[in-house]
């Protein structure tokens, strides 16, 4: 029954339902059409999700912009060019970079639209195994103007679309795909007001540039934004409980980030922990134990809480599908080779994965096409996310993929490690950020089981290491390709030539 334009209940039936439309949700459901499976995408705010609109794409926007800021104090302090910066104008900065999004979520929708996915606006939870319903729903403006919209291939014949307001019920023939991702993790009594506590969804839209900023977590993303706000002037201090920042990665990798980091003047304090914290009117006062047993007191103008994420599934109803979650809040699939829950028919993709998935925006891709293809009848290869590279987009950047020295070593292999510093290269003089390349191989020329590089421009680089562990060759593979001197690149295959045998300038 509809009473003025609003449909109070409708029904409809599709091949795959998805539920959440950033890189996992949307990822899906673009192959899943490009396969001739009937979608509908079920998104509550804008399609593209946390990495488009608060993550990967502004904050690597915003990073662009300080390693120009950066640049000009190396042109004037390195190579003798006079450059002066007059000051920042962040509202230009800002502009360009809400530009960069709003293009890439068009883009992003009229890809939707030409695949024929129908894009529904509004909260989904489950009500089955194969049932979901949508409140508040209504369909985009774009999928309104497609004449399909109403009569997609494969829908229930006279059923409404998604065109007004309203509830409706979907009926997945094939599937349902969770992939709600996730939000910052807060701290209690440190709510964030968007000023003075700010997360990371939130940091780069707090108002104006802080003179000060101190950092709660060292992991990626508050090692990045510790980076940013240092480029464009602030003091910054780095707070990070485990016993050195990017944990998770190769120890070198930590040790020569944190040299790199400390270099720019940014205070790093690992293995630290905040006692408490008094927001002010104008900032935020902290008192920090650091690893030496003293307790620092801390003002800044802005406190930056980056200590980690939590799944999204608030609303979901999980358990009308016989689903749970575990005590971190993760869905864990039954089957990992195609991320199938325990309820059939229902997979999950992105942020909602718990470890070894990594939780990133690209590793979200490549689950999204693997479970697409697992609903068309294919049978794709799992995803290896230890052949999924990792980066943070500091100053210096990091970048790994595979295993480091200690998992490898932990998983009881004997393996042979090779590190350069990018010094000992020309182009890594001529950028003059240090940095390193590091391999950890089986011994005896075996099989290279990771690779880690610390320095410029290395999330451009990490490529070909992705292809080495992925395909899993052997130092001596890699040896017989000729790397163009002068690059940075050139330490990576000088590194392997040493591992084969065959080194040239590495002693």
């Amino acid at each position: 029954m509809n009473t003025r334009g609003v449909n109070t209940q409708a029904t409809d039936t599709a091949d795959v339902i998805v539920i959440g439309g950033g890189t996992g949700g949307y990822s899906t459901a673009l192959r899943a059409a490009a396969l001739g499976l009937d979608v509908v995408l079920v998104e509550r705010d804008r399609i593209g999700g946390t990495c488009l609109h608060r993550g990967c794409i502004p904050s690597k926007a915003m990073l662009h912009a300080a390693e120009l800021v950066d640049g000009i104090a190396e042109a004037r302090e390195r190579w003798g060019v006079k450059a002066t910066l007059d000051s920042v104008d962040w509202a230009a900065l800002v502009a360009t970079r809400d530009d960069i999004v709003a293009r890439n979520h068009k883009g992003v929708e009229a890809h939707l639209a030409h695949a024929g996915v129908r894009v529904v606006r509004g909260s989904a939870r489950l009500t089955g195994a194969r049932t979901v319903r949508v409140e508040g729903a209504g369909s985009t403006p774009e999928a309104r103007a497609d004449s399909t919209l109403g009569a997609h291939a494969g829908s229930t014949p006279g059923a409404q679309s998604p065109s007004v307001p309203g509830v409706y019920d979907f009926t997945a023939r094939r599937g349902i795909v969770l992939a709600t991702g996730s939000r910052p993790r807060v701290l209690p009594g440190l709510e964030p007001d968007g000023r003075r506590v700010v997360t990371s969804d939130d940091a780069l839209f707090a108002p104006g540039l802080p003179a000060s900023v101190l950092v709660l977590g060292g992991g990626a993303i508050g090692v990045e934004y510790a980076s940013f706000h240092r480029s464009m002037g602030a003091e910054v201090t780095l707070v990070e409980a485990a016993d050195r920042i990017v944990p998770l990665e190769d120890g070198d990798v930590s040790r020569h980030l944190t040299r790199g980091l400390k270099k720019r003047g940014i205070d790093v304090q690992a293995g630290a922990r905040l006692l408490d914290a008094e927001v002010l009117e104008n900032g935020v006062r902290a008192r920090v134990r650091t690893v030496r047993g003293e307790t620092r007191t801390v003002e800044a103008e802005r406190l930056l809480v980056a200590v980690g994420r939590v799944p999204v599934t608030e609303g979901l109803d999980l358990a009308a599908a016989g689903l749970t979650t575990d005590e971190r809040g993760f869905v864990v699939p039954a089957d990992w080779n195609r991320l199938r829950t325990a309820a059939p028919g229902i997979h999950v993709v992105g942020d909602l994965l718990p470890p070894p998935a990594l939780g990133l925006a690209h590793a979200s891709f490549a689950e999204g096409l693997l479970v697409a293809e697992t609903l068309a009848g294919l049978r794709p290869a799992p995803v290896d996310y230890a052949a999924v590279p990792r980066v943070t987009y500091s100053s210096p950047q990091t970048a790994s993929v595979g295993l480091s020295e200690t998992e490898a070593r932990a998983r009881g292999r004997e393996v042979e490690v090779n590190t350069m510093p990018l010094t000992a290269v020309a182009k890594g003089m001529v950028h003059g950020g240090g940095g390193m390349v590091k391999v950890v191989a089986e011994a005896g020329g075996g099989q290279v089981l990771g690779v880690h590089l610390v320095g410029p421009n290395v999330s451009e680089m990490i490529a070909e290491s992705q292809l080495i562990v992925g395909w899993d060759a052997e130092p001596s593979d890699v040896a017989r390709h000729v790397h163009a001197h002068p690059t940075l690149s050139e330490a990576v295959g000088e590194v392997f030539l040493t591992l084969a045998g065959r080194g040239l300038h590495q002693q």
